[in-house]
């Protein structure tokens, strides 16, 4: 990606994004039943997340989501949870992206990112 690409790609992010990967697990729910897909972080931020997962999850999808952060330091992960809706999805590579919008601001998100890729060093 050209250096004026991903500044432009900056200036439009409302928030800053954390290059992590994570467990993830998504609920939500189909035909009146609850359903729960396991996935991996592709990138985070307290506004919404990337996920990987070999199940696709229908774009416009109201779903719950506990991400599970760990660093190498710590004793045991730290399950941050939050609601939203997925605002995009796509086959890629084999299995499925999807992009999840957070209903409200995840606020300590990017403390707790911080703290683990600090750990990870």
């Amino acid at each position: 990606m050209a250096q004026t690409e991903a500044n432009y790609l900056w200036r439009r992010r409302a928030h800053r994004r954390f290059e992590l990967q994570f467990p993830v697990r998504i609920g939500f729910e189909s035909d009146g039943v609850r359903l729960e897909v396991d996935g991996v972080s592709k990138n985070v931020s307290i506004g919404g997340l990337l996920v990987r997962s070999v199940t696709a999850i229908p774009q416009y999808t109201s779903v719950s989501f506990v991400v599970s952060l760990h660093g190498r330091d710590a004793v045991r992960p730290v399950h941050v949870m939050g609601e939203g809706e997925v605002v995009r999805a796509w086959k890629h590579e084999g299995a499925y992206l999807m992009a999840v919008r957070c209903s409200e601001p995840v606020v300590h998100l990017e403390e707790l990112c911080g703290f683990v890729t600090k750990g990870m060093d």
